[in-house]
């Protein structure tokens, strides 16, 4: 997500006050004003968006309460919120059982909304969605897949004629819960790829070029002719990005929305875990967008503050009630109906 820059100035502006260039009755930094409950988050970027609209209606609901969320990655939240630097993390890669042993306190998986990844390209002249296979996302990142005109691509695409132009392949340079959902794909779908690759926020790429968040990768795609690569759907809705249709594991080609998404999620209902650790790659399903996932929070089971405990009680019961119901015009998928009311039990054991 796009970082903004600090000014300087707060900073001279308080050495002048600390060194008595102003009245010797501003001594220092306000004070935290103390009828202000404030809840520190941080974690995946993939949410921000809906992440911030919701804290930010739920603090204009609540004023006294401020829930504050810095998107710095799911690795970042995960260590954060397990060393207790944070009141709450957030990703979009599960913990493992690793992770979970090692964090301070328990931790509850609570999943928020899902989201997708989609395949983005430049292909001068072409204006059709393109049709991307497994077989053909895989190779064009292990490097079998080279040329535009690929037979395994002109089979895909009956009418398209598409040039004689080597592929250049984007993938994120950052560890990013993007790449974890869109690796996962490939591992599922792929041996070569599972063999060779796997899974994570961060891999050793076969081939191509990497750039740093989902605006480093759109950014290339955009400027490079025949470029290809993959963002978050929010990002390709709200940036105007041409993106492809995927082949689901029911045979049918699916271009990424909120309702196949929550298909996805749909189609797995009954085999989701307590924990709701799960991932929904390649599900199945006619319906299903193959190349998603569940995005979490990391909320302790017990917080050291009982009163944030509270709050972030309270906070997630409101997300599940009227949260959800935004989810679909940002570009996210709710969560599917069965999954919510089983959340409400989980959501009941935090303090």
């Amino acid at each position: 997500m796009v970082r903004g820059v600090r000014s300087v100035v707060p900073i001279l502006l308080s050495f002048a006050l600390l060194t008595g260039c102003k009245s010797p009755k501003q001594t220092g930094a306000p004070a935290a004003d103390p009828r202000i409950l404030t809840i520190n988050g941080a974690g995946a970027s993939f949410p921000n968006p809906i992440y911030s609209k919701w804290f930010a209606e739920y603090g204009r609901l609540h004023p006294g309460v401020r829930i504050n969320y810095q998107p710095i990655g799911s690795g970042g939240g995960i260590r954060q919120v397990s060393q207790g630097i944070v009141d709450f993390g957030a990703s979009d890669d599960p913990m493992t059982d690793t992770q979970l042993q090692q964090s301070s306190h328990p931790l509850l998986h609570i999943p928020t909304v899902l989201g997708a990844v989609v395949p983005v390209y430049n292909l001068p002249g072409i204006s059709a969605e393109v049709r991307f296979s497994p077989e053909v996302l895989a190779g064009i990142y292990l490097g079998t897949i080279t040329f535009w005109d690929d037979q395994k691509i002109i089979a895909d695409n009956p009418g398209i004629k598409f040039p004689h132009e080597e592929i250049l392949p984007v993938y994120r340079s950052d560890g990013s819960g993007t790449t974890f959902i869109f690796t996962d794909y490939l591992t599922k779908v792929s041996s070569a790829w599972a063999q060779q690759v796997g899974n994570s926020t961060s891999v050793k790429w076969p081939v191509g070029i990497g750039q740093k968040g989902n605006e480093g990768v759109a950014g290339m795609v955009r400027q490079a002719p025949y470029a290809f690569g993959y963002v978050e759907l929010v990002y390709a809705l709200q940036n105007h990005m041409t993106f492809g249709l995927v082949r689901n594991g029911a045979g049918q080609w699916i271009k990424a929305t909120p309702a196949a998404v929550t298909a996805a999620a749909e189609a797995q209902a009954d085999t989701i875990p307590a924990d709701f650790r799960v991932s929904l790659a390649n599900a199945g399903g006619t319906a299903s967008y193959p190349i998603c996932s569940f995005t979490w929070l990391l909320v302790p089971q017990q917080s050291a503050d009982a009163t944030k405990g509270r709050q972030l009680h309270d906070f997630l019961l409101w997300m599940i009630s009227e949260g959800e119901q935004e989810a679909a015009a940002m570009g996210y998928a709710p969560l599917p109906r069965p999954v919510a009311e089983r959340l409400k039990n989980t959501v009941a054991s935090i303090r």
